[in-house]
């Protein structure tokens, strides 16, 4: 992906290796714009830069070494619905036209080999989670891939490592975190998890000590502002202050589960 506002094009500082640098600047960003949940601040801005470089006026779906690498993986059912909400009628039609091609060849491969098997009185009351069939097999392996998310999940990675940088590393980004509205329960997990690989015990004791209870304020005060726009529908309530209450949907929302659930269609720049 070419540099775009979450890949700036800065001088490095003293010290300060080049994946550092790419990715320390947008990750201030997200801490410094207040939101709900920092990583849910970043993935929608990378994925609105992958729908950029896929559909946008670069116009990097007519190159073949790109459609060659989205006709690979594909797109999962949640981005081809934004890649066709972001309004790029051609794009689409050439991101396609080559997928078709390359879907409908492994196909043809597929159903040449494929003999059905045999199954037994047992194996019809069989209750199992993944198929054994080879063309459901194929099709799982297929709607798995997606170009979008696989980008996304690699970028991801880089972010997970560049918070615990900055949190070991900036005392000014660690207050901000501190002081801020925490994260979201999806990433937070996510937080959690990487922190066991990344910090050592006496970092990693003294992150819990500042998260948990970040975490936990931060919760309660979603289920306050959820809490008080019920009574807002109380007739005695009707001329008392909302609050922090109005946007609390959208934001309970996210807290539970990560995204922003108000946010419309991300569509082209034309």
């Amino acid at each position: 992906m070419q540099a775009g506002k979450l890949f700036p094009r800065n001088t490095l500082q003293k010290g300060q290796t080049m994946k550092e640098q790419l990715y320390t600047i947008p990750l201030n960003d997200a801490v410094n714009a207040n939101d709900e949940c920092p990583f849910c601040f970043i993935e929608r801005s990378v994925e609105q830069d992958l729908l950029d470089f896929c559909l946008g006026s670069g116009s990097s779906y007519m190159e073949a070494d790109i459609r060659e690498m989205t006709d690979n993986s594909g797109f999962c059912r949640d981005h081809f619905k934004k890649m066709f909400d972001y309004g790029n009628t051609l794009g689409n039609a050439w991101i396609l036209k080559t997928h078709y091609q390359k879907v409908i060849n492994e196909m043809k491969n597929e159903f040449a080999r494929f003999k059905p098997s045999k199954t037994t009185f047992r194996d019809k009351f069989r209750k199992g989670t993944e198929s054994s069939n080879p063309i459901g097999m194929w099709v799982q392996k297929k709607d798995a891939s997606c170009y979008i998310c696989d980008h996304f999940k690699d970028t991801y990675e880089r972010y997970m490592d560049t918070f615990f940088y900055l949190w070991k590393q900036d005392e000014e980004f660690r207050r901000k975190v501190r002081e801020g509205r925490g994260f979201c329960l999806h990433h937070f997990g996510d937080l959690c998890e990487a922190a066991d690989s990344r910090l050592s015990n006496s970092e990693r004791e003294e992150f819990y000590h500042i998260a948990l209870p970040l975490m936990e304020h931060n919760m309660e005060r979603l289920a306050e502002d959820v809490a008080w726009m019920v009574e807002k529908f109380d007739y005695r309530n009707k001329d008392a202050d909302w609050k922090n209450s109005r946007d609390a949907i959208q934001r309970g929302m996210q807290k539970l589960k990560g995204g922003y659930p108000a946010d419309g269609p991300y569509k082209m720049n034309k």
